[in-house]
């Protein structure tokens, strides 16, 4: 099911929050091979947004919401007092009763609290400012976070906090799987493993990963053809099957065996979009012992069968 979301530019936002939101959902598109999410920016005027890089972002128009139920989202981050007019904190106070979600992106938590709109809520900001917003704004929750859900509210601490936030939305929208594979291609930090440098996925709130897991993932990418039994995986990077379990679901939320699995069923879609490889060989090619078999697995996972996304995307013009 397609979801459209409603960006609400304020001048003096930072290009990289911008594209902290809007760049996962495009390569959740590409990597679905399908039109998953759609976004429509506004300004408070209709006009380009004068980002402090000198780079004004075009918008489709002005914020004139009327009875939108679609999920909106407040970008801003420098001087968000000069931009919370009087119109756009009334304009806010009317959209919110309507919208299934409202969200305040780095100082966009500032916009939202100002009009009252996160009383009662949790809620996060910028670090530097964390001290400030919970003096100016004792009625709300604030939480030490890079991001936070509470009900139909949303705020992040950042840009990464907010690609993390994308991530997390994308994960509880079209699964573990699809997650993985578009913060495969937003790999922001990389550790050292052995002499290595492993670069690690992002899921959400993934904190630094225990070197062991960093391993185990690293192993789990080397293998996707043949893969290897939790018990000897654990082996490998020195730690039991049910302590390796415990350590995955502490540092990335899930079990191990499903990040695997994901690793596997994403690689295998790649190869069912890109190439005309037979499914027999890609499931071959990603460690099924059946094309029987993957294609259940596939089919699970994504929606569709091999087959399916192969005639869907056939039909595209």
């Amino acid at each position: 099911m397609e979801q459209h979301f409603d960006l609400l530019i304020l001048p003096e936002t930072n290009l990289i929050l911008v594209a902290s939101v809007i760049e996962p959902l495009r390569a959740a598109n590409r990597i679905a091979g399908r039109e998953l999410y759609r976004w429509t920016l506004h300004s408070p005027d209709g006009q380009p947004v004068d980002t402090r890089a000198g780079i004004p972002i075009p918008v489709s128009s002005s914020f004139r919401p009327a009875r939108e139920s679609e999920p909106l989202f407040v970008l801003s981050s420098y001087n968000w007092k000069k931009n919370a007019t009087r119109e756009l904190k009334f304009q806010l106070s009317q959209t919110a009763r309507h919208r299934s979600l409202i969200a305040g992106i780095e100082t966009g938590s500032f916009v939202l609290a100002e009009t009252s709109l996160l009383d009662g809520f949790s809620a996060t900001t910028h670090w530097e400012d964390f001290e400030e917003f919970a003096t100016a704004y004792p009625q709300v929750n604030l939480i030490r976070d890079r991001f936070v859900i509470d009900g139909k509210r949303i705020t992040t601490g950042g840009s990464l906090p907010t690609l993390d936030l994308m991530l997390e939305l994308i994960r509880r929208a079209h699964g573990y799987s699809l997650a993985l594979e578009v913060s495969r291609l937003f790999i922001y930090e990389q550790e050292r493993v052995l002499g290595d440098v492993v670069q690690v996925p992002s899921t959400g709130k993934m904190p630094i990963l225990d070197d062991r897991v960093q391993a185990a993932v690293k192993l789990m990418e080397q293998t996707v053809e043949a893969p290897l039994p939790m018990s000897r995986l654990g082996k490998r990077v020195g730690v039991s099957a049910r302590h390796l379990q415990d350590l995955f679901h502490a540092a990335m939320g899930v079990a191990p065996k499903e990040h695997y699995l994901a690793l596997r069923l994403n690689a295998a879609r790649r190869r069912v979009i890109e190439s005309r490889a037979s499914f027999a060989d890609i499931a071959a090619g990603s460690g099924f012992d059946s094309a029987s078999s993957f294609s259940r697995s596939y089919r699970a996972h994504y929606g569709e069968s091999p087959s399916g996304t192969r005639s869907r995307l056939k039909m595209r013009p």
